[in-house]
């Protein structure tokens, strides 16, 4: 009875996806088999994955790995011991294998290693690791070059980045640069990264991998945040600098200015060291902010479960509930609040507006004394390198001058942060309650928080009643 085998094929990148490398494999092991008189029952393909980058899991491989164990197929058939294995533990997890079934088969197009003897394994073993020093090897030029590029302010390749074109990844895309400065000038206003990429995921925007349903959380953060924004170019992760200790510039189209990125940049930064680990997110205008006028807990909206569209009843409520705290005896139908509140809100930031006016827009003070940090550290690197100050000199040196160039670089982008912000909320003096209630809740919620500390819904009583805006009380700042 002839043996069962798996053919394993694999090749590291297919950049046009034809599958044309594996198909040759295959190709070549199925020939293999037949002069083997061994049956091909299955073939396991990897196509356009790594074997020597480690965070990488090849999920045929995996599979064909268990197959074997449990006895599917009586042994492999690949085109090379290279494309099995460039790790040494991967081939280690193979030998293990071949112990446990002594009797299992193993041959390749390239050459003759029998992994059931003790010197094919040895063999084995001494090829997987010239395999791996090789792709080392190979790994470090490709960096080289990759931070070569990046010295030089070039693109290493690949798919253009959203906000760019397609057909040219360093013209920008203007479609896209407006959807990003849009959700930017959101997240000033203190809209929730949540609420953008679920906008986003129902508009198509944001470039989602293919094969995703939902958009990652910090996709959006990154293109919102990405230094590529401002032309910065970018190293692992990090902007790349060059000798005078400025920010290499890409030869791409930025789509910021530099105070607009920043302003973006710390106001996410911000959000995420105040509110560590507490959900931003509300369904309910006064959800927290109201409060019981009974026992003063605070109320959160809920929906109401009798309600049906296009029946008469309320669709949400705010109810004091025991599980949180309260009395459970003040509840209220919630759309006549939120619609109070809105207009007595609107009404008390268009009179102020009224009064104090809007402060006009500025630079930041401090500029000069930044550009002055800057150039007094390439002035002190420049001098090592023309050996009129010595290396110890330097260091002694150079570390205060870095910090104080830190220090104002955080308080130039905490100040455009918040004249970005003041500029992205801004003016209620002229918006409608229809307005208001087309932004976000958060925004809508941010509105609200500028006026006032609390709603205090006091008891209505019993039975039915017609709402009345006099039991609802409004704690002004």
């Amino acid at each position: 009875m002839a043996r069962k085998v798996g053919i394993y094929t694999r090749i590291s990148r297919d950049d046009e996806g034809e599958a044309l490398g594996v198909a040759r494999q295959r190709t070549d092991c199925e020939r293999l088999a037949d002069l083997r008189t061994w049956q091909p029952v299955k073939v396991y393909e990897d196509n356009d994955v790594s074997a020597f980058k480690r965070n990488v899991v090849r999920d045929e491989f995996e599979l064909m790995l268990k197959d074997l164990k449990a006895g599917l197929i009586d042994g492999v058939v690949a085109y090379d011991l290279d494309r099995l294995a460039r790790q040494p533990r991967d081939l280690e997890r193979l030998i293990e294998i071949f112990d446990e079934r002594p009797r299992l088969e193993f041959a390749t197009v390239t050459n003759d290693v029998n992994l059931g003897s003790a010197d094919g394994r040895t063999m084995a073993r001494i090829m997987v690791a010239f395999a791996n020093k090789s792709s080392h090897d190979t790994s470090r030029r490709i960096k080289r070059k990759h931070l070569e590029l990046a010295q030089q302010g070039k693109s290493n390749g690949g798919p253009a980045p959203y906000g760019w074109r397609r057909d040219d990844r360093n013209k920008v895309d203007p479609e896209a640069a407006k959807h990003i400065r849009e959700a930017q000038k959101e997240v000033l206003a203190g809209v929730r990264i949540g609420t953008i990429r679920t906008r986003w995921q129902e508009e198509g925007l944001g470039n989602p991998r293919e094969g995703t349903k939902r958009m990652a959380h910090h996709h959006v953060e990154h293109i919102l945040t990405n230094p590529r924004l401002v032309g910065y170019r970018t190293y692992h992760g990090e902007i790349l600098y060059d000798g005078d200790g400025k920010p290499v510039m890409g030869e791409w189209d930025p789509i910021n200015t530099v105070e607009d990125w920043e302003a973006v940049c710390a106001a996410i930064a911000e959000r995420k060291q105040d509110r560590a680990g507490q959900s931003l997110a509300r369904k309910y205008l006064l959800s927290g902010i109201a409060r019981c006028g009974l026992c003063k807990a605070k109320i959160r909206g809920q929906v109401n479960r009798k309600w049906q569209p296009g029946s008469k009843g309320a669709q949400y409520t705010y109810q004091c509930s025991k599980v949180n705290g309260g009395c459970g005896k003040v509840g209220r139908v919630g759309e006549p609040v939120d619609k109070l509140i809105a207009r007595l809100v609107l009404q008390e930031q268009r009179e102020k507006a009224k009064a104090t006016g809007i402060p006009a827009e500025g630079r930041w003070p401090r500029e000069q004394e930044l550009e002055d940090r800057l150039a007094d550290i390439a002035q002190l690197i420049e001098a090592e390198k023309a050996k009129t100050i010595t290396l110890s000199t330097l260091l002694q040196l150079l570390p205060d001058k870095e910090r104080e160039r830190d220090a104002l670089k955080l308080e130039r982008a905490r100040f455009y942060k918040e004249q970005k912000q003041a500029e992205a909320k801004g003016s209620t003096a002229n918006m409608t309650e229809e307005e208001f209630f087309d932004l976000p809740i958060e925004r809508q919620r941010e509105i609200v928080l500028h006026s006032l500390t609390a709603v205090i819904i006091h008891p209505a009583g019993r039975g039915k009643r017609k709402f009345d805006p006099a039991l609802i009380d409004p704690v002004w700042r």
